[in-house]
């Protein structure tokens, strides 16, 4: 059996669309954050969610070491910031661009996400250069989500709902 070579596994990942957020954590190993596009729902009961994160980012050490994250769910006019989290600039400078908020774990929240995921880390599972977070959501806050930013074919995309009440006539245009 032949090895998926690393360059086309990327190739192909990116053709799957993900959500974008924000990951963030606060404590006494310091504020820190950044963008994340693989984190998925685990189960219901008890709310838990999981988050990979590279070993070698910024944030790694922070984010271990407070045992909490909020994970912050992008909507679209947060594509600037969701840059800003994930390039080399200084956490200061990051958390500086937005207002935030905390709620149980004292995690930052970004103020106007379409949801965040107040978590504490349950779990830690190493896998290759990544590590996967099994988090366990013990607040949460949601805000409209009437879109997302979603990171697809290597660039954001914006998804929405047209919520019926606040169309114009266009939108009852083609119902039977």
């Amino acid at each position: 059996m032949q090895d998926v070579a690393p360059r086309d596994y990327r190739d192909a990942m990116a053709c799957l669309g993900a959500a974008v957020t924000i990951v963030a954590t606060d404590g006494a190993a310091g504020r820190a954050g950044f963008t994340a596009s693989a984190i998925c729902s685990v189960t219901d009961d008890p709310p838990t969610l999981l988050v990979c994160m590279n070993r070698g980012s910024s944030a790694y050490g922070s984010v271990t070491r407070n045992k909490v994250v909020c994970v912050n769910v992008l909507s679209a006019r947060h594509e600037r910031l969701s840059r800003l989290f994930g390039g080399k600039v200084p956490a200061e400078e990051r958390f500086a661009a937005a207002a935030w908020s905390t709620l149980a774990t004292g995690a930052p929240v970004l103020a106007d996400c379409a949801a965040a995921f107040d978590c504490r880390i349950a779990d830690v599972v190493n896998v290759g250069t990544h590590d996967v977070l099994f988090c366990r959501v013990v607040a949460l806050q949601r805000s409209g989500c009437a879109d997302n930013l979603i990171y697809f074919g290597r660039a954001y995309h914006t998804i929405g709902v047209i919520i019926p009440a606040e169309a114009g006539p266009e939108s009852a245009l083609g119902r039977s």
